[in-house]
C-alpha cells in the first residue's frame, strides 16, 4: 500500500511538472495550418451551445477548437478555453458598452496565451480588442451600416494571421453571412431548425476554406523558426 501511494505521488508530481512546463514553455506552432472543415463544424456547434446557454458543451467545443485551429497543447487549450468561455458569458449578459468591455481582460489573456504558442507574430492586445469589436457590431447590427460586421471580422483575421485584410474578405463575408442566417431564423416562431444549422455550417465551410487558402499562401520564410519540441 505504501509503495502504491508513493507511485501515485510520483505520477502526480510528474504530471504537475509537465503541466507547468507546458504552460511556461509552449511549443511554437504555425497557426496558419488548420483543418477548415473541422473548424467550421466546431464553430457551428459552439454557436448552438452559446445561444442555448449550454456552457459545459461550449467549453468542450472551445477546447477542441483551440487544439484544432491553433494546435495548442491540451493543458493550454483547457486554460484558454476557460478564459474564452468567461469572456463570452460576461458579454452575453451585458447591456451596455461599459458592460461589454468587462470581457476585454479575459480576451487579452486569451490571445496572449495563443500568441505565446504562435509562430505568427500578431499583437494579442489588438486581437482582443478586434474580437470584442465584432461581438459588439454583431449585437448592435441594426445600428451599423451594411459591411461593418464584415470589416470587423476581416480586421481580426488579418491581425491574427498577419495578412492584408483584403485577402480575407471572402472569409469575413461568408462568416458574417452565417451569423445573419442564425439571427434571421432565430426570430421565427419555430426558431433555428436543424436544417438552418446545416446551412450555417455549409456557409462556414466556405468561409474557413477561403481563409485557409489565403493564409497558407504566405511564404513560410515569413515565420520565425519552429521550437525544437514542435
Amino acid at each position: 500500500m505504501r509503495r502504491s501511494g508513493w507511485v501515485l505521488i510520483a505520477v502526480a508530481a510528474g504530471g504537475a511538472g509537465w503541466a507547468v512546463a507546458e504552460l511556461a514553455r509552449p511549443r511554437r506552432v504555425d497557426i496558419r495550418s488548420f483543418e477548415p472543415d473541422e473548424v467550421a463544424r466546431l464553430e457551428t456547434a459552439m454557436w448552438r451551445s452559446y445561444y442555448d446557454r449550454r456552457r459545459m458543451p461550449l467549453f468542450g467545443q472551445l477546447v477542441a477548437l483551440l487544439q484544432g485551429q491553433f494546435q495548442l497543447q491540451p493543458l493550454r487549450a483547457v486554460a484558454l478555453a476557460g478564459l474564452a468561455a468567461r469572456a463570452a458569458a460576461v458579454f452575453q449578459v451585458g447591456a451596455s458598452h461599459a458592460d461589454y468591455r468587462r470581457a476585454l481582460p479575459y480576451l487579452e489573456r486569451y490571445y496572449a496565451g495563443i500568441r505565446a504558442a504562435s509562430r505568427v507574430e500578431f499583437d494579442p492586445a489588438r486581437a482582443a480588442w478586434l474580437e470584442l469589436e465584432w461581438w459588439i457590431v454583431h449585437r448592435e447590427a441594426d445600428d451599423h451600416p451594411p459591411g461593418d460586421l464584415e470589416h470587423a471580422l476581416a480586421e481580426l483575421a488579418a491581425e491574427l494571421y498577419q495578412v492584408p485584410a483584403e485577402r480575407v474578405a471572402v472569409h469575413a463575408a461568408r462568416r458574417a453571412e452565417a451569423m445573419t442566417i442564425r439571427d434571421r431564423t432565430s426570430r421565427r416562431a419555430v426558431g433555428v431548425l436543424d436544417d438552418d444549422w446545416d446551412r450555417i455550417e455549409a456557409v462556414l465551410w466556405v468561409s474557413w476554406r477561403s481563409l485557409a487558402a489565403q493564409v497558407r499562401a504566405v511564404p513560410q520564410e515569413a515565420l520565425p523558426p519552429a521550437s525544437p519540441s514542435a
